[in-house]
Parts: C-alpha cells; structure tokens; sequence
C-alpha cells in the first residue's frame, strides 16, 4: 500500500507491552513509569487481527518489539501465530537480550526469522550503569543462543550519544566484527524535541523511504514516532484506523508530546 507521498508502506512494528526489564538512562527514568492497566492492553487475539488486515492491505514485514517483548507471557506462541500469516515474509523481533538465551531456540522453532539485540557497551560496569542494574552476561548468552538457533542476521542495536566513535560503540563495534554480528549505531533520539537522525547502517530515521506503521500495546495505530497523530483499533476498528493511519503519515518526522519510546517501541 502507498501513502500520499507514494511510499510503499510494507512494515507494521507491533508492541506487545510497555513493559520492561531494564531501565535505560534514555528510555524511561530510574524510578520507573507509569504503566498500562491489563484491561488497556491488547489481547494477543486483537494484535493478530491487526497483523491479518495489514497484511491484507500490503504488509510483507512484521517486528515484533515493546517494551521488551520476551518478558509477556505467551510469546513464542504469538510468534508462532504471527508466523502462519499468509504474507509476512519477513517477521523479526527487538530484545534487550537479557532472557533472549531461555527463549531463542523456541522462538527460532516458532517460526521467528532474525532478531535485533540491543547493546550499548561491553564493559560489564558501563552496561549496568547505563541499563540501571542489567548483567551483559545474560546478553552474550542470548547473542550466542541466537547465533546457535538459527537466526540470521543477528543485528545489534548500539544507542549513541554523540558519535559512533565513542569508547563505547568502538568497542561495541569490534565485538560485533569479532562474532560476526551486524552493527547498527542509533543516535540518541528525543521525542518532545524532534531530534532524530538516520540509523547509521539502518533505515531508522529516513523519512524519504519510510515504509513502517506502528501498533502500540493499547492498540493505536502510530504513522510516525514523531507525530502525534494516532488511531484507535478499539474506537475505530481495524481497518479505519490503518486506513487513517496511512492517509495521515507526515511526509517528514517532527515532534511527539504524548509518547514515549518504551510504550511506542522505537
């Protein structure tokens, strides 16, 4: 399907929850935030009826993000429901890493096709000082169980604050080349002020050639993470409000004042 910019949108990133085990120093505060109630938050069954219509209107890519999604109960099973979609030939998810290693083989049986993992140092002290408390053990583990299982390209997210050559990305950078993983290099993004650049080895952030839609955990339909712009599954069905959605995409990101990243998904 095309938007009035004549962009094929092919993508639908999907968040699960807005929950989260860790506490990234550039996704929420320390204390925490507040959280969406169970009754506010999709079924698995409302998330697949969105997938089906999307697909049906011209979605072939499906990612799978939260929050952190691993930490919903039920997860390989929407993977494995997500993957028999007649359609989707791409369908991927976006982990912190820190469960991946319990999960990776039945997600990969599931039908998952890759997974993006998310590391921003590898010095245990500066992972735990900026995720407020995570071990990078339990992340090498995961990288490793994915590798193992089968799910290729194992893509490694790394959040930069002012360059790609920062001690921590360089040595993000050389363990990726060590296990052969590839490297994406996010800069630092603020929602209220509109500052986003391109990923750098990605496609994040280039407003030329967006293809995505966002499906938030409450069920809205986001046609821009910098946009306020957002359509209700519940209020206007499925279909309305992919439609809204569409005809609504901004030609270019600006800001986003009732959003946040960890229940957006990035």
């Amino acid at each position: 399907m095309y938007d009035r910019f004549n962009r094929n949108i092919n993508y639908l990133r999907v968040s699960v929850t807005d929950r989260c085990n860790l506490r990234c120093r550039y996704c929420m505060p320390e204390e925490g935030v507040a959280l969406l109630t169970h009754d506010e938050i999709l079924s698995y069954e409302e998330m697949l009826d969105v997938i089906r219509e999307s697909v049906k209107m011209g979605i072939t890519k499906v990612r799978i993000t939260g929050g952190e999604p691993l930490v919903r109960k039920g997860i390989v099973s929407f993977v494995r429901n997500v993957a028999t979609i007649g359609g989707i030939l791409d369908l991927g998810l976006t982990t912190n890493g820190i469960l991946l290693a319990g999960f990776a083989a039945d997600l990969a049986d599931a039908g998952l096709h890759r997974i993006n993992i998310s590391l921003d140092a590898t010095d245990p002290v500066r992972y735990r000082e900026i995720t407020r408390g995570g071990n990078i053990n339990h992340v090498f583990e995961g990288i490793e169980a994915a590798k193992k299982a089968g799910l290729y390209p194992v893509k490694i997210n790394c959040v930069v604050r002012q360059s790609s050559d920062e001690p921590d990305a360089r040595s993000v950078r050389e363990y990726g080349e060590k296990k052969g993983l590839e490297i994406r290099f996010i800069h630092e993004m603020s929602l209220a002020d509109g500052r986003f650049t391109i990923v750098e080895n990605g496609h994040g952030g280039d407003c030329l050639h967006c293809n995505r839609l966002r499906l938030t955990a409450n069920g809205m339909i986001r046609p821009c993470l910098f946009s306020n712009a957002q359509f209700s599954i519940r209020e206007l069905g499925v279909r309305k409000a992919l439609e809204l959605a569409l005809d609504e995409k901004p030609e270019r990101g600006t800001v986003n004042l009732n959003g946040r990243f960890h229940n957006i998904g990035g």
